[in-house]
Formats: C-alpha cells, structure tokens, sequence
C-alpha cells in the first residue's frame, strides 16, 4: 500500500514510533526513523534490517531546532528525491514532566507545552514549506483520546499514575492545529489529520489495567501494533481525500 512512498516518522525509536516504522516497511515504503538520540535510532534501524525489513533508514532529528529538521528534510530529499509524509509522533518533556496538578510549575508547563506542541508546529511548518515546493505532501499528528475527552481520573486511584495537564493541552491543542494546517492549506496538495490512540500497554499496574478495560468494549488497553492498519490507511492514497481529521482507536474507552 505504501510502495515508492518516503515516510518520516518522529521518535521513529520510540514504543509507537518503532511500531509505526516496523509498519511502513512492511507496506513497502521507505520507513525513515527520525530522531534525537542517534543510538538508539540506530539501533533500531539495525534490528529492523537483521529481520529482514531493508527498506528503514535513520536520520537525527530534533524537533525543536529548526536547522535539525531541515538538514534532515535536505539529507532525505538529496537521497531520494522526495519526501511523501511526515508522521509527527515525538514526545519531548523535562525532567519535571507527569507531576500532579498542583505539583505543576507554571516554568514545567510553559517549557513542555513549547517542547512537544511547539515542536509539533515547527516540524509541521518546516516539512510543509517543503512539501510546497515539492505539490504536494501527507503530515500526521499522533495525538491521544485524551485530547478529545477529560481525563478518567478514577482509574488511577491508588496508583503512582496520573494524567499529566500538560499532555491534556498538547494533545487537544494539536488536533485543533491539525484542522488549522489542513484549511491553511488549502490549494496546495498538502493534507493533515490526526491519530487519536487510547492507552497502550507497557507493563502499566494490574490494577490499573482492569479499570481502564472495564471502560472499553472489547480488549481494552491497545497493543502498539494495534494502531499500524488506521496510520497505514492515512499514508496510502485509499485516503487521499481525508484531509483535517482525527481518528481515534481506542476500542471503545471514549464511549
């Protein structure tokens, strides 16, 4: 579905992003991971060519830097020729990050609303001067279901979780940017929607998990592999014509 297609995925190292890559290959597109630690970009561009999948390549990205995004969309284009999308899917934050609410300093939110939205923005706007030039281009924003209803606070009771404030603002302020993009756009053969995941697995508590699946239809918390069909579908041209949309995975938790 994806074949001759170049496709950037940032925080390609990461859970999802490793994922999403693992995904685009497999589809026969050029899966490229992007991002800021090149050891472990690395590293998952070599575990991905040991089993098999060839068509992966790496590129250091930071997307707070400006000159980073665009030594890398340079490096891509001089190499292929072409860039077809870009999934915006990094998660940048300090070391303060996923405190409690009233824990929260105002210079903590500030600083990571500017890192993970602003980076969002500055990406965006970077790849879409590019894509400009290029007639035409596919930008996805990985957001969450919890940009699209408050949080379930009930379900973390009794456990060292929380639902960070921040993530609550980056997240629902980026599918408004999405629908933004997407009408600034206008005319220029480029498109934007969002993927709204719910929770993934990653060893959360077992307790937990039972409150969360309650909330679901079927399953409950998501594999990461459970989001590569919908991400698949937004990067093929089965959806050329979706364009400022949000689609939300989360077997049922939004209900």
């Amino acid at each position: 579905m994806l074949k001759d297609k170049i496709v950037v995925v940032t925080g390609g190292a990461g859970l999802l992003g490793r994922a999403f890559v693992e995904s685009i290959a497999k589809n026969n597109g050029i899966a490229v991971i992007a991002d800021v630690n090149e050891e472990s970009g690395a590293e998952v561009k070599r575990q991905m060519l040991d089993s098999g999948l060839h068509n992966v390549d790496f590129v250091v990205v930071d997307i707070r830097s400006k000159s980073s995004i665009n030594l890398a969309i340079d490096a891509l284009h001089k190499k292929y020729g072409k860039i077809s999308a870009w999934v915006n899917n990094a998660y940048p934050r300090n070391k303060n990050y996923g405190r409690k609410f009233f824990d929260v300093e105002y210079e903590d939110f500030c600083e990571n609303i500017n890192l993970n939205l602003g980076g969002y923005f500055l990406a965006s706007q970077q790849i879409a001067l590019y894509f400009q030039k290029q007639g035409y281009g596919n930008i996805i924003n990985i957001s969450s279901v919890y940009g699209v209803i408050a949080p379930r606070f009930e379900i973390y009771n009794d456990t060292a979780m929380t639902m960070p404030v921040e993530y609550a603002a980056i997240k629902s302020g980026l599918l408004h940017l999405g629908k933004f993009m997407a009408k600034q756009f206008k005319g220029m053969n480029i498109r934007v929607n969002s993927l709204s995941p719910g929770g993934i697995f990653d060893n959360q508590p077992e307790e937990f998990l039972s409150r969360y699946k309650q909330l679901c239809t079927n399953k409950g918390m998501l594999d990461k592999e459970d989001l590569q069909g919908t991400l698949i579908y937004l990067l093929s041209d089965m959806s050329r014509y979706v364009n400022g949309q949000n689609i939300i995975v989360d077997d049922g938790f939004t209900l």
